[in-house]
């Protein structure tokens, strides 16, 4: 019987301050709770926050991994990722940025291919660059989730984006709008968001899941769904988080009419 292989997901965004970190570590925390084994890849090479959001001192990281790989020293990922819990892993950026250089986009696919072997999901944060990294990348994996704000930028350029991926045929993406970033500031209804981008929106995150006390999360290393609570205090949005990790479960299949001309 062949092996199967994790699905990988890649959490994009078209500008910063999005939320886009804190939906990664949600959705690792939502397949934990769903027994899966998860790996975050942080692939924002010079910004990455997953291990201070993890508040985890990784011993290695993926230019440790690379390095190796180049000198024929590579054994096992499990070398290289740091334990959060017994179904949560992550690869860490780089910790000196000058060696985020040495990282490219030839390495993607020995990363990807190696990863998805040992887990059943990978999850890879990004910088919102269009460079060629992040282009190989979006490529690459079997799914992309964007991450996008009510704020009118956030919206342009996703605008942008998705006529990018319209040209060059990429389809495999679904959209968050994650409302709880700026709980305060509804610019736009949902339909208008929708005339604006030409597209669907997938999934919301509710303002109410705007959590004031979000640092003292980032500085005990929690992640926030995890919390016995949250399900409890914030169902709307444990349930998007719950549609959001099974729906990337599902095997690929062929989309017709997913997204608006």
């Amino acid at each position: 019987m062949a092996k199967k292989i994790g699905k990988t997901v890649c959490v994009y965004s078209a500008k910063g301050g999005v939320g886009k970190t804190t939906t990664i570590l949600n959705l690792a925390g939502t397949y934990h709770k769903l027994g899966k084994k998860v790996l975050i890849l942080d692939l924002d090479l010079t910004g990455g926050a997953i291990a201070v959001a993890l508040n985890k001192a990784p011993q290695m990281t993926l230019y440790n991994m690379i390095l190796d790989i180049e000198n024929n020293n590579y054994n096992s990922i499990s070398n290289y990722v740091t334990k959060y819990n017994e179904n949560i892993d992550f690869l860490a950026s780089p910790i000196d940025p000058r060696q985020a250089g040495k990282i490219d986009s030839t390495y993607i696919e020995l990363i990807l291919d190696r990863a998805i072997l040992s887990y059943d999901v990978v999850l890879i944060d990004t910088n919102h660059i269009i460079n060629e990294l992040n282009l190989v990348l979006i490529q690459r994996v079997d799914n992309i989730l964007f991450v996008t704000t009510n704020d009118p930028y956030d919206l342009k350029n996703l605008k942008s984006i998705l006529s990018i991926f319209k040209d060059t045929g990429i389809t495999n993406y679904k959209i968050l709008l994650n409302q709880s970033v700026i709980p305060f500031k509804n610019y736009f209804s949902l339909y208008d968001i929708k005339n604006i981008i030409k597209n669907n929106i997938d999934y919301t995150l509710s303002s109410s899941f705007f959590i004031p006390d979000i640092d003292n999360y980032v500085l005990n290393g929690q992640i926030i769904i995890l919390n016995n609570k949250c399900q409890k205090v914030f169902p709307e949005d444990y349930t998007s988080f719950v549609r959001m990790a099974t729906d990337f479960l599902e095997d690929k299949k062929e989309e017709e009419n997913n997204h608006e001309e």
